[in-house]
């Protein structure tokens, strides 16, 4: 087995392995950074790979944190009965990991996102990698 197929194998069952202890530790570190932040290499280099990546020039990974949890809604202004309020019980219409590509996105607007990955998740955050490349870059330019 090739060394990408031995990590797939850790993270699909991360108790059972180092993964969960070593994720705990940098979960940690990660609530204190920005909500978008770009980082030198993947995480799960497995999943980047199988999604694009190539650690050359032009090739970008950034992770996102996203609040998990139901949507909120905001309150209506005028009048209503509370059960007809529809302020909690709001389903998203997209995922979490569309709504992490969507504002990487926003963030970095002359990148094109490629994919994005689960990487941890908490009582309060769930973290996502995403995967972009420049699309004017010459090392970068037969990927897109």
């Amino acid at each position: 087995m090739s060394a990408y197929k031995y990590m797939s194998q850790v993270w699909k069952r991360p108790s059972a392995s180092y993964v969960e202890e070593f994720m705990r530790d940098a979960a940690i570190r990660w609530r204190g950074e920005p909500t978008i932040h770009r980082v030198e290499r993947p995480t799960r280099l497995d999943r980047a790979r199988s999604l694009g990546y190539r650690a050359k020039q032009g090739f970008v990974v950034v992770r996102v944190r996203i609040r998990k949890g139901g949507a909120r809604k905001p309150r209506a202004r005028s009048g209503r009965r509370q059960k007809a309020m529809g302020v909690v019980k709001y389903t998203r219409a997209i995922s979490l990991k569309e709504i992490a590509q969507a504002r990487v996105a926003r963030k970095f607007p002359n990148l094109r996102v490629l994919n994005a990955y689960w990487v941890w998740e908490d009582g309060k955050s769930t973290w996502f990698e995403t995967v972009l490349i420049d699309p004017n870059h010459p090392a970068a330019k037969g990927r897109i």
